[in-house]
């Protein structure tokens, strides 16, 4: 098995509300099938085909200073299944 290759990473804290702003943002890219992440001078454009597996998990992990929650979504596709063109970076 190929190992996993990282082509975007972001991680920021954020009000609730710019996060739910965010993710509206990307749903309605999602529907135009193509998707441009950036940050700083790093950008990933996504073509994303029509029909992807849809992931959703919440994780607990206990913490000595209380429980951390997490609720990961995570969208995948196989490049070249459904019409899909993969990545580009910019």
């Amino acid at each position: 098995m190929a190992p996993e290759t990282v082509l975007f990473k972001s991680e920021e804290r954020k009000q609730l509300s710019e996060v739910a702003e965010f993710l509206r943002q990307l749903a309605d890219r999602l529907a135009q099938n193509e998707v441009t992440l950036r940050q700083g001078e790093d950008e990933l454009t996504l073509s994303i085909p029509g029909q992807v597996v849809l992931e959703l998990k919440v994780e607990e992990e206990a913490k000595r200073s209380g429980n951390k929650h997490s609720l990961e979504i995570e969208i995948e596709w196989t490049e070249g299944e459904a019409g899909s063109s993969g990545v580009v970076l910019g």
